[in-house]
């Protein structure tokens, strides 16, 4: 590749003809880009920052290996299984019960492995006849709006605060420019947090005390040091699996839709190549090795593909960079406690406009798909789906509960809402949805580049 190749201008599939330079920056920009967002879900799950960091990086190293290096995503913290860690913790008033919720994600990840072992063995149209758009769209929704409560309870804490994190995040996201527009996120909670420092409503004696280095999580917040701790709840593992691995419907399409976006933007067939079965293990199983350690499920990152658009550097091996430097990060624990005092407000702003986003995908979803809503049978699950997540969620109750021998099973609004609609799509006549039926092939895809 000659010398004058710019970044930005031509498509650049190996980078180390930039330069080690270069190559850096454009790794630093990636973790960047999925700093902000990353981090604030331990922020607002009470889980370790420092642990997230580490299983971030190395989640992302075992996607890339798992999909023979070819796929340039990174894996970062998914805010979709924030509702099952409050629904077994009551919204943080129970920290203890951390490694219970962290259990039922880690039976959410080897959701994924299933369901790449039935991509393997049958084909992507025939498997996503099971998660059509008029499920996951509504599902996706309410992630976003039965988290919306913590998110304005958060800002109440102090509304001028959190409204200079939203203020921001909305002026990068419509008028910033370049790098700026990647990471709105990032600079609202710095921007937030800065404005909180100033005016005395930050408290920094943890930062002061933490140490420059430190290992990244404690046994006792494992899977493991839940173990063996002796007092172990059976009938609330139980019900943290299976109030927390119905999530993992929403999360495993949005993948399949990350896939397609990251083909389309670098021009390369993912989805056969390394195909659909290799990228769902690489985030099952990344997403089962950090909750057994005590972080947040992994997912593939919108923004780190924003990231691919912008720079138009494909070469998985920045990705790679980018998960080694978070990794390092991770082993300061003064950097973990600055994070940790971060203003409630500032979380709150930020999640209100992340949460909304949310909801934003699943309507995204909904409309690009072209559901038919003058479909009595559409209309049916969609409403169902939307009245009980929502109704259960804010209900007295706020779960379902059954007992089942001497177990007694909590469902939360999402769990009960995504189980009905997958149910009702199999047995309500009029299920035409095939996947990819304007394509060709089962998992082709038409690459032609769009302008955002």
């Amino acid at each position: 590749m000659s010398d004058k190749t710019t970044v930005g201008v031509e498509p650049i599939r190996d980078a180390r003809s930039l330069g080690a330079g270069k190559v850096l920056v454009l790794g630093f920009q990636h973790m960047f880009a999925m700093f902000g967002a990353t981090v604030l879900v331990p922020a607002l799950t009470g889980l370790s920052v420092s642990a997230t960091l580490l299983f971030a990086g190395l989640g992302t190293l075992l996607f890339h290996f798992l999909t023979k290096r070819k796929v340039p995503a990174f894996l970062g913290s998914s805010f979709a299984f924030i509702g099952g860690y409050n629904a077994i913790t009551g919204s943080g008033a129970h920290p203890e019960l951390l490694p219970y919720a962290c259990f039922g994600v880690a039976c959410a990840g080897m959701l994924y492995v299933l369901l790449a072992a039935l991509f393997k063995a049958f084909g992507t149209r025939k498997v996503m006849r099971y998660f059509p758009p008029i499920v996951t769209g509504p599902v996706i929704i309410c992630i976003g709006l039965t988290l919306s409560s913590t998110a304005v309870n958060s800002c109440a804490a102090s509304w001028p605060i959190a409204l200079v994190a939203i203020a921001v995040v909305i002026a990068c996201n419509i008028w910033g420019k370049g790098m700026i527009k990647i990471i709105p996120i990032l600079l609202g909670v710095v921007a937030s947090y800065l404005v909180a420092a100033v005016t005395g409503n930050v408290d920094f004696s943890g930062v002061a005390a933490a140490p420059w280095f430190g290992l990244p999580f404690q046994h006792k917040d494992t899977l493991f040091g839940l173990f063996s701790s002796g007092d172990l709840d059976t009938s609330l593992l139980i019900t943290a699996a299976v109030t927390i691995m119905p999530l993992a419907l929403a999360t495993m399409v949005e993948h399949i839709g990350d896939m397609c976006a990251i083909s389309s933007t670098c021009g390369e067939n993912f989805l056969e190549d390394p195909g659909f079965h290799r990228t769902l293990l690489g985030d099952g199983l990344a997403t089962a090795l950090a909750s057994v350690f005590g972080a947040p499920a992994n997912t593939t990152y919108g923004e780190n593909t924003g990231v691919l658009v912008l720079s138009r550097v494909y070469d998985p091996m920045v990705i790679r960079l980018a998960a080694v430097l978070a990794i390092l990060f991770s082993f300061s624990p003064k950097f973990a406690a600055l994070v940790a005092a971060m203003p409630t407000a500032t979380m709150g702003g930020v999640s209100l406009v992340l949460y909304g986003m949310i909801s934003a995908v699943g309507v995204r979803n909904v409309v690009e798909n072209k559901v038919d809503f003058t479909n009595s049978r559409n209309v049916i699950i969609a409403a169902l789906i939307m009245v009980l997540a929502i109704g259960i969620s804010y209900s007295a109750a706020g779960s379902v509960s059954f007992t089942v021998g001497a177990t007694v099973i909590s469902l939360s609004g999402l769990a009960v809402a995504a189980l009905v609609g997958i149910a009702l799509n199999a047995v309500l006549p009029g299920n035409d949805y095939e996947f990819g039926k304007d394509l060709q092939g089962d998992t082709s895809v038409n690459f032609q580049m769009k302008a955002n």
